[in-house]
């Protein structure tokens, strides 16, 4: 598979065109597609309008910009101007956004084309990509196994060479899980990083929208382009996107590396050993790396499924069958939005509704919502204390390799999936999965570098070198 850096370079050259590089992917998803099911919709005739703008600028004289002509997809909760955004919900059926969200249009102004919108767990609420609306999707690597989610149908099309990147959003590891059971590279920026602007939402603050791609310098440079303050954000970061790819090959001489005891709890023993082997590669490279303890996390993945689905509750109330979307019949208007929401949701972003509106209901509030927010609180301070002496922290990505349909029915069962990744939303760090060799069933296994915030440039240096140490990668 080309990568987006290379692609983008021989367009811009005219050594070969924007909608050649198109017209070969779309061959690759007629295909495999059937199979897999990534897509939620291919924007054949608009991506082909737009392949061919930007060869007519090339053909002009002019350079479209750092992605000139490759094909990019978009996960389905990402708004698109006059193009379905269903969120692989029944209850946005038919909906076509008036706008486009930020990052869509920073990506066409960068020369990139929208080549369509992935599958996704319904409203970004999954570990699977199971919960679509529209049927699961399948992983490339084992067809009988799950990509992971919320952003599966994103980490398939990048795996199966759909397109060489997809944005996804990251509200638990919502990119990173994904791309550890797929074999790609996915990033969950320093919340506020990118701009959230036209993501549909489903915990505003935990929600962030990243790449994925099949190298660390193709994240890289995609971070590059669609991050940057956003005034249509009122928690966009004020300020310039820095340059992710300068360090790229520093390598890691001298860095302090910690590894985080807590989040090899519970972990297959394949995936860990992957882990160690990536921590033997770093300390060969010259960093020192050592056992930390965050003793916080440990209770993260029960703060998270208290806030995240408080949120939800609150943002998932516009869908009431009167603005936007699917309408029922109902007697009255009350029993025209029940019905609308039954007929409309998932079982999954049900039951999500009615545990934070649970949590957030009178009596209830400080118990559960309130005592939630204060571990977050604890989780911030413990990732402070440890980065005073740590340049990056490292983990699993995910406790296993990709899992077969339906072995994760029961629903805790499912929500362990994200305990290695819902730290970093918890406090707003970034954070970025590489593939690093493959565990039980040939399957890849991803490793999470995790950094302090608006630290991207750091991370993207160790996850490199890791990316180098891989199996398929340039050895020392």
């Amino acid at each position: 598979m080309i990568s987006v850096k290379a692609l983008a370079h021989e367009i811009r050259q005219s050594r070969t065109s924007a909608v050649a590089a198109l017209n070969e992917h779309l061959e690759v998803i007629d295909e495999m597609e059937g199979e897999i099911n990534a897509f939620n919709i291919v924007n054949r005739d608009i991506a082909m309008q737009s392949a061919q703008k930007i060869d007519d600028l090339i053909a002009s004289g002019k350079d479209p910009g750092p992605l000139s002509g490759v094909p990019i997809a978009l996960k389905d909760n990402l708004c698109t101007r006059g193009i379905p955004t269903t969120c692989s919900s029944k209850i946005l059926e038919g909906w076509e956004p008036p706008y486009d969200a930020t990052v869509v249009e920073r990506l066409r102004s960068a020369g990139a084309v929208i080549i369509g919108k992935t599958n996704l767990d319904e409203f970004a609420m999954g570990s699977s990509t199971e919960n679509s609306a529209f049927g699961p999707t399948r992983n490339p690597r084992d067809l009988s196994r799950v990509p992971g989610g919320s952003s599966g149908g994103s980490a398939a099309a990048v795996a199966a060479g759909f397109a060489p990147a997809a944005l996804g959003s990251d509200t638990g590891g919502s990119i990173r899980q994904p791309a550890a059971l797929c074999g790609v590279v996915g990033v969950k920026p320093t919340y506020g990083l990118v701009s959230r602007y036209g993501l549909v939402a489903f915990a505003s603050s935990f929600d962030q929208i990243g790449p994925l791609t099949t190298t660390v310098a193709d994240s890289a440079l995609i971070l590059e382009v669609i991050g940057g303050h956003d005034p249509f954000d009122s928690t966009s970061i004020p300020s310039p996107t820095p340059d992710f790819s300068a360090r790229l090959n520093e390598g890691v001489e001298g860095l302090k590396v910690g590894l985080i005891s807590e989040l090899l709890d519970g972990v297959d023993e394949d995936v860990a050993s992957r882990l160690h082997e990536a921590a033997d590669a770093l300390r060969k490279g010259g960093a020192r790396v050592e056992s930390v303890s965050v003793p916080a996390v440990e209770y993260g993945l029960t703060a998270y499924y208290l806030i995240a689905p408080a949120e939800a509750s609150s943002n998932l109330a516009r869908y009431d069958g009167v603005r936007y979307g699917m309408r029922a019949q109902g007697k009255d208007v009350a029993g025209m939005n029940a019905i609308t929401r039954r007929e409309g949701f998932g079982d999954e972003v049900i039951a999500r509704i009615m545990l934070g509106t649970f949590a957030l209901s009178a009596g209830y509030y400080d118990a559960y919502y309130g005592k939630a927010q204060k571990v977050r609180t604890l989780t911030r301070q413990d990732f402070d204390r440890v980065y005073a002496d740590n340049d990056v922290l490292l983990s699993p990505t995910s406790p296993s390799v990709a899992f077969e349909f339906g072995d994760r029915s029961d629903p805790m069962t499912m929500y362990r999936c994200d305990t290695c990744t819902i730290p970093s939303n918890l406090v707003g760090d970034p954070a970025i999965s590489v593939p690093f060799g493959t565990g039980a069933h040939d399957l890849p296994v991803g490793v999470q570098v995790l950094a302090r915030q608006l630290d991207e440039e750091k991370m993207f240096q160790v996850a490199s070198f890791l990316e180098s140490q891989s199996e398929g990668g340039t050895k020392l």
